[in-house]
């Protein structure tokens, strides 16, 4: 930002004043309700799609209410981060909830898909904002040592949201209008920002800054082209998205390119040199495929080609959701008595293990193998990325927490698209191989239209699923390995007392 001479104006910096603890648990319950109310909405709007789309129409939109969602709220987390570190994480904050609010009320007054789909743009503006800068928030107002342990709580709300989200989604839809699926998150929403206007309080310095509008037009352009390839690579064709992730690849390469000659660069590159960062965010990457893997197609597995119902497959999906803050807490007390290595490395060995359990499902297995396995890969997943975080923010100053932590949320979210792009593609792939098309899969996951069809017919079908699905945990397993690997990445010994002293 610039004033009307063209001079860039001051910003503000350097930290956070010393809180009381009350007024440090206060905060930190503020941005606990930050991140609940962005977990929520990962799966809150899943649940009540099919009343949204019978009263506003347009079901071939049906995709974009997500998909709009997820690009801006992917695209927008480097942003904020690194605006946070140049005008403090408060205000930047703030801005961040508050387009949240306003998208999510828009939303409920949506009078068309169009229209939702554009009232989740400003949503997912917001939202890009919100978990990493509350996580930042609470790294400055911790110790490293206290941070392993807080992170982990962080962590766990992720994780309760996740099943908050389908069971709060489907009562309100049953006992309200659809609307208030977006307008719950605005009293909690309010709630935290008061919380935060009251009671957070950063020891700033007046600096000057020059804001990077190159960079972030660049960063922009190529992460928001590359995301959008790989959301929608199945409906684009193999042509259109080979050409749109060439073009992607060629704008980030532009970036890098600006970045390096950038007096204050939208996101310093030589944060990378840094082991403890280059192995989080290659971490966080590999930990977000994974975790598409091991949540995103179990149910196909459970419904599709062992011919379980909804319910059984809706339980299994929740295992990772109660394992996950069983390893991140698990993985702050470890990380006090060992180091960010070693515990990274027993969170490999879940994970590992989680992995091989899913490779060994047949269709004749029990649903248990598949609920111990991804059960697994929760306990891993808590482990490995809450230490990750908490090694992250420990590695850098102030002035470059915010964008620190903020590459990692980035970096996981690309792992998100790319596992689900791969993954679908790979189970695509065994259908046409099989010559089983999409209608086939859909009608195996329907009981009754499941019932009408001949043995014959539904044997090779659900053969070709399942081979499709033991390629996908084949290649989480190797994920898992490339986790172990950036493991490897951490300097020996250090962990939060280290980080501290």
């Amino acid at each position: 930002m610039s004033d009307r001479a063209g001079r860039p104006t001051e910003s503000l910096q350097e930290g956070v004043a010393a809180p009381r603890a009350s007024s440090r648990t206060l905060v930190t319950t503020a941005a606990i309700a930050v991140i609940l109310i962005t977990a929520i909405e990962g799966t809150i709007v899943a649940t009540v799609m099919p009343q949204i789309v019978g009263q506003l129409g347009r079901f071939d939109l049906f995709s974009w209410v997500f998909t709009a969602y997820l690009l801006t709220q992917a695209v927008t987390i480097p942003l904020y981060g690194r605006l946070a570190d140049i005008y403090g994480r408060k205000r930047m904050l703030l801005i961040a909830i508050g387009l949240f609010l306003l998208g999510s009320l828009m939303c409920g007054f949506a009078g068309g898909m169009v229209s939702l789909i554009a009232f989740r743009v400003l949503q997912g503006t917001g939202a890009g904002g919100l978990v990493p800068l509350a996580q930042t928030v609470v790294g400055d107002m911790y110790t490293p040592v206290e941070r392993a342990r807080v992170q982990g709580y962080l962590s766990s709300v992720w994780a309760v949201g996740s099943i908050v989200g389908p069971l709060l989604g489907a009562f309100l839809v049953a006992h309200t209008i659809w609307p208030m699926v977006f307008w719950v998150n605005i009293p909690i929403g309010a709630i935290a920002a008061l919380l935060l206007i009251l009671w957070l309080h950063e020891k700033l310095q007046q600096r000057q800054h020059r804001i990077d509008y190159g960079g972030a037009l660049l960063m922009v352009a190529g992460s928001g082209l590359l995301m959008f390839a790989l959301v929608e690579a199945s409906h684009l064709g193999a042509v259109r998205a080979t050409g749109l992730l060439a073009m992607a690849i060629i704008i980030l390469a532009l970036f890098v390119f600006y970045e390096r000659r950038a007096a204050e660069p939208m996101i310093p590159l030589a944060l990378l040199r840094n082991r403890v960062i280059a192995a989080g965010t290659l971490g966080a990457c590999a930990l977000g495929a994974i975790m598409m893997g091991a949540t995103a197609f179990v149910s196909l597995y459970v419904q599709g080609v062992m011919g379980r119902g909804a319910l059984l497959a809706g339980l299994v999906l929740m295992t990772p959701s109660v394992t996950w803050p069983i390893g991140s807490i698990s993985g702050g007390w470890m990380m006090l008595k060992t180091s960010y290595r070693a515990t990274t490395l027993v969170g490999t060995l879940p994970l590992l293990l989680g992995c091989a359990l899913m490779i060994a499902l047949s269709p004749a297995s029990g649903a248990l193998i598949a609920t111990c396995g991804v059960g697994f890969i929760g306990i891993g997943m808590g482990l490995t990325n809450n230490t990750y975080t908490v090694a992250i923010q420990g590695s850098v100053d102030w002035s470059q927490r915010g964008v620190a932590t903020s590459t990692m949320s980035f970096m996981r979210q690309v792992g998100q698209s790319v596992g689900a792009a791969v993954f679908g593609g790979t189970v695509n792939a065994e259908l046409a191989d099989a010559g089983a098309g999409a209608d086939m899969v859909d009608r195996i996951m329907d009981p009754a239209q499941r019932a009408a069809i001949s043995a014959t017919a539904l044997k090779p079908a659900t053969q070709a699923v399942a081979a499709g699905l033991h390629s996908v945990y084949l290649i989480t397993a190797l994920l898992a390995l490339s986790v172990l690997a950036t493991a490897l990445l951490l300097p020996k010994g250090l962990s939060p007392h280290r980080h501290e002293a």
